[in-house]
């Protein structure tokens, strides 16, 4: 009797199947196509509010540089498609001037002392009311921001008086003199906060190494506030260099600076465009030459502060 040896039966290999798992292609495409989209619209805008600030500079330009006819016949804009219009005969005229001549040195004899007076008091005042102990110190930043709130209008009347008594009416330092004091305030109040970010141990580790307050001042303060200083610079210049009714108060003829200047050469020609549109640009160049080169300080200047 033969013995039958059932075998198992045959199990046939087991086929894994791959689990499909959704893809991630797709989410991804349509983030990258949303930023794309987003960050084409925000270029856009800037794009638009970039040609809205450039394009009455671009037509200040071109006027200054077409003749009187020719500004008076048709816009700046045929310059484009006929560039024989351009020519520097205004400017030269202009420069020749020796009232426009001495009124740019004087505004620069005004501008850049007024600038650097006020970045140096209130950078010494700011590291003052910020790190040094002193009787009275909040009581005094206090009145410092105070001093924020008076409006410019209200010291010409007493101020004028107080220069022609001492002498300063209708000179250069009187001008001066008058933007540093209402320059100031704001000055020591940004500067101040500015210092007062800078980490306690750092200065404390500078004082145990025997540092003095003065090297701790120049040495480590300074060139950790130099953004807020070239900030601060930037805007001081500006608003000095722009001013006119400081300047049309306090100055006399000979003192006058360049926005005084202008305003009597159009009151003197009326509308007269070639004599305003060269005057008006070249009173613009300055600043802009002067922004664009502290630009990347003034960024990180304005942006101090908002990241921690």
């Amino acid at each position: 009797m033969s013995s039958t040896i059932e075998r198992p039966p045959s199990r046939r290999a087991a086929t894994v199947r791959p689990v499909r798992v959704p893809s991630a292609s797709r989410p991804r495409r349509r983030g990258r196509l949303s930023r794309l989209l987003s960050n084409a619209v925000v270029q856009g805008l800037l794009i638009l509010v970039a040609l809205a600030w450039i394009t009455p500079l671009a037509g200040l330009f071109l006027s200054s540089m077409r003749s009187e006819r020719d500004n008076a016949s048709d816009g700046w804009w045929t310059a484009l498609t006929d560039p024989s219009q351009l020519s520097l005969d205004n400017y030269s005229a202009l420069l020749k001037d020796s009232g426009i001549a001495a009124a740019f040195g004087n505004t620069v004899l005004i501008s850049v002392p007024t600038t650097v007076l006020v970045v140096a008091i209130a950078a010494l005042a700011g590291y003052a009311f910020a790190w040094l102990e002193f009787p009275g110190r909040d009581g005094l930043f206090l009145v410092v921001v105070g001093l924020l709130v008076v409006p410019v209008q209200i010291g010409l009347l007493p101020v004028a008086k107080l220069f022609g008594a001492v002498g300063l009416f209708g000179t250069i330092a009187g001008v001066v003199l008058f933007h540093v004091a209402y320059g100031l305030p704001f000055a020591i109040f940004l500067l101040r906060n500015y210092f007062a970010e800078i980490p306690r141990e750092m200065l404390e580790a500078a004082r145990m190494d025997g540092g003095s307050e003065w090297r701790i001042f120049s040495r480590l303060v300074l060139p950790l506030g130099r953004p807020a200083l070239a900030s601060l610079a930037i805007f001081q210049f500006l608003w000095v260099w722009n001013d006119m009714l400081v300047a049309l108060l306090f100055a006399d003829s000979e003192s006058q600076p360049l926005t005084v200047e202008l305003q009597s050469q159009m009151r003197q020609f009326g509308s007269n465009i070639g004599v305003l549109a060269p005057g008006a640009f070249l009173s613009l160049v300055v600043p802009l030459v002067v922004f664009f080169a502290f630009q990347r300080h003034f960024v990180q200047g304005v942006m101090a502060g908002s990241v921690k």
